[in-house]
């Protein structure tokens, strides 16, 4: 991150471990878009907030968008604190492993060497708490209906099951029981729900889309569904309401069209972006849609989707992701945007 704030231009990096960071005059009149996914496959999560932290209080103008797994943990999170229903018990266990390395550095990091607070009861009630009960595979179907179709519905089971099936024996691979690992996400909630928590700023920073001219910054993309409320109601109003969803509706949230924005990979299974779409679009004025999600391992790329510019940002950081892709050194990775007209992709991967 800090490499990327660097070649953006726009910061010079120094001090110990690069921590300190100073805006040049191209900085200083910059807006830097952060597009989402800062947590969870780590191994670095709590350092790379703090960095994203040290840019804000520089004075740098910083857009902070939701990513699906950013949101996967504030859902999971504040679900704990719900009474138990179908609709929203399943929600910690939904992030799955792919959360265990943030736990597991989240735990090191405040807990670890020091006696579990008396209030966390045992293994198997940390498991209850933390896990849907065995009437959830049976009840969320009746309850989602209304919302997902039986196909959704169908695969969200399916990839619950997997995620049943290894969860657990992955937290114990990290040295984590059930009983840490309740522990661990209580702790999450006070550093980053809580006002005073660490990290408290993070999801109160976040929003769900930023708008500058004719381009569009979003998570992952838009369908036409989300393009016809804009036009109804405005952009804001679409921030807005992510805002209210994420407090108070968590399963409308992440089960409806708002989601799809951070998660639409534009399959068969994702909400549908068409010419229709594109033209409603144009005529509000958005021309360019600059997104991450889609894993780009050979630097960004341009799309056109429907006759639409998606400029695709996606650059592979975090070191456990860049093992995985079979990616060498670390990764940087920015895409300047120029109001004289040019979109420059930086990224160490590109051949």
């Amino acid at each position: 991150f800090s490499a990327s704030l660097a070649a953006s231009g726009g910061a010079h990096i120094s001090g110990k471990d690069k921590q300190k960071i100073r805006l040049t005059e191209t900085g200083h009149n910059a807006t830097f878009i952060i597009g989402g996914d800062c947590l969870d496959k780590g191994p670095a999560n709590l350092p790379l907030l703090r960095r994203v932290y040290n840019l804000m209080q520089t004075g740098a103008s910083v857009k902070l968008l939701a990513g699906n797994h950013d949101v996967r943990l504030l859902m999971g999170i504040r679900s704990l604190d719900l009474d138990r229903d179908p609709t929203t018990e399943h929600l910690f266990l939904r992030m799955g492993p792919k959360v265990v390395p943030l736990l597991k550095e989240i735990h090191n990091t405040y807990l670890k060497g020091r006696k579990i607070p008396t209030d966390i009861p045992g293994n198997r009630d940390c498991r209850r708490k933390l896990f849907p009960s065995k009437k959830w595979f049976d009840e969320f179907p009746r309850e989602a209906a209304w919302l997902m179709p039986e196909q959704t519905i169908e695969r969200e089971l399916n990839r619950m099951q997997k995620k049943l099936d290894v969860f657990e024996e992955t937290c114990a691979q990290a040295g984590l029981n059930m009983r840490a690992v309740y522990a661990t996400a209580r702790k999450c909630k006070q550093l980053f729900l809580e006002p005073g928590g660490e990290f408290y700023w993070f999801f109160k920073r976040m929003q769900l889309l930023y708008r500058a001219g004719s381009f569009l910054f979003i998570h992952a993309g838009f369908d036409d569904r989300i393009i016809r409320t804009v036009e109804d109601q405005g952009f804001a109003y679409l921030n807005r309401l992510y805002r209210k969803q994420v407090k108070h509706d968590l399963f409308e949230f992440y089960y409806g069209p708002l989601a799809n924005t951070m998660r639409t990979k534009y399959r068969e299974v994702d909400m549908p972006l068409t010419h229709h779409g594109v033209d409603q679009a144009y005529r509000l004025g958005v021309h360019a849609v600059v997104h991450g999600h889609r894993n780009r391992t050979d630097g960004q790329r341009i799309m056109l989707r429907q006759g639409m510019i998606h400029i695709e940002s996606d650059i592979t950081m975090d070191r456990n992701s860049r093992k995985k892709e079979g990616l060498t050194g670390y990764g940087t990775g920015v895409t300047i945007i120029r109001p004289e007209g040019q979109v420059i992709g930086i990224s160490t991967d590109y051949p």
